[in-house]
């Protein structure tokens, strides 16, 4: 028998800066004839006039869980949010918990929308990102010359952060534009280059509008698997750029996954497997503290500080982590048990990927062909350097590969 579904009771009305006068009848109606009124301060003050029902602004810190509005569930309550509410607004959040069939949503414009209006540009051919609450090293990605990126910020002093983040990585002549309370009685628009950015008192409310540029020494981050090497901090424990990419390719990641990086070194692997896709996650694990350290700043300095990080030897550190989609074992798969941790581990039609450039690693890897199928593969890279007054082939040392796929 199918799940009892209830009549919507519960409305989500979308307010800009301009209040009443941006509602439709709809949407009065419906904040009018609420027996609740949840929103923020300044929606609730925006409303005011017209709200009749019990007012609830949000709690802090902020109830993810919505246990309140929860508790009114069958009765008439309404939610005040800006713009969009389901463009980085409560929404979402209210969509985890109450099904689609007992909401009615009555949306405003987005400040992304808005802002694309104000600035004439397409929203199609542009990036979006939201900086709200998170960190600003998520930008970096996608900061390639031409771009036009819309950042949601969190408040007036994200703007400069911004610019000078963009200053320091070879980005100064980008031209940053801050649109401020978008479609009310205070909007206002301003412009500067980043590296001349001196645009003060900026309205908490804020978007910022990015037009790239860049000098020849900007660190652009390509669209495709296998970074510079140089590109990551690294003490020579890191899988080359080569190797990476056909590493990559042979993990084959798919949206939303998870990827465990056993022996992560430099955390390259675990970087790159993030930056295919904003929805994949990774957790890298590594046992040497300096190490783990410069994990960190590698994810950051690459615009995936999600990246989590275990500090810990394989396979005891592998205890209690969330089931992996995929396993990359780079560094330390030779140590005891550790191989058998990771095929345990993996989820069913899960991919595992081990690498070996010595010979201990690469008899164990052989014997698990035997034994469990997959794939070998040898790869053999060699690079131009001078032989006396001229040019020879020096090879790297050979990796061996193998990769699985779970039953």
């Amino acid at each position: 028998m199918s799940a009892e579904v209830r009549a919507p009771w519960l409305t989500i009305v979308g307010i800009g800066e301009d209040g009443l006068a941006g509602l439709g009848d709809e949407a009065k109606r419906a904040v009018a004839q609420a027996e609740f009124v949840f929103g923020g301060a300044r929606h609730l003050v925006l409303a005011q006039s017209i709200v009749k029902g019990e007012q609830h602004g949000w709690p802090a810190p902020f109830d993810a869980e919505m246990h309140e509005i929860l508790a009114l569930a069958g009765r008439e309550v309404c939610v005040l949010a800006s713009g969009d509410p389901f463009f980085h607004g409560v929404g979402v959040t209210l969509a985890r918990k109450v099904p689609a069939a007992e909401m009615r949503v009555i949306p405003a414009p987005s400040s992304v929308s808005l802002a694309a209006a104000r600035l004439g540009w397409a929203l199609q051919e542009i990036e979006t990102v939201s900086l709200h609450g998170r960190p600003l090293d998520l930008i970096r990605p996608l900061l390639h010359p031409g771009a036009r990126l819309l950042a949601l910020t969190s408040d007036g002093a994200a703007p400069a952060a911004v610019a000078a983040l963009l200053t320091g990585l070879g980005f100064g002549a980008s031209r940053l534009t801050v649109l401020e309370a978008l479609g009310g009685g205070d909007e206002r628009i301003r412009s500067a280059r980043a590296d001349a950015f001196g645009i003060e008192n900026v309205n908490p409310l804020n978007v910022l509008a990015l037009e790239v540029e860049s000098s020849r020494e900007a660190r652009i981050l390509p669209l495709v698997p296998g970074l510079a090497d140089d590109l990551f901090e690294h003490d020579g424990q890191i899988t080359k750029r080569e190797t990476r990419a056909l590493t990559l390719s042979a993990l084959a990641p798919r949206r939303g996954e998870l990827l465990w990086d056993i022996g992560a070194g430099s955390g390259s692997l675990g970087i790159e497997w993030m930056l295919a896709h904003p929805s994949l996650r990774a957790i890298a694990v590594e046992a040497n503290t300096e190490r783990v350290a410069r994990i960190r700043r590698n994810a950051a300095a690459c615009g995936v500080p999600g990246l989590a990080v275990v500090e810990g030897a394989a396979p005891a550190a592998l205890q209690g982590l969330a089931t992996p989609d995929a396993i990359f074992i780079g560094g330390g798969g030779s140590d005891e048990g550790v191989l058998e941790a990771a095929v345990e581990a993996l989820s069913p039609g899960g991919r595992l990927v081990a690498n070996a450039v010595t010979l201990e690693m690469e008899a164990l890897l052989l014997s698990r062909h035997a034994t469990l199928g997959g794939e070998l593969t040898r790869i053999a890279i060699s690079r131009a350097a001078p032989v006396g007054a001229m040019q020879g082939w020096r090879p790297a040392m050979p990796v061996t590969q193998w990769s699985w796929k779970k039953p």
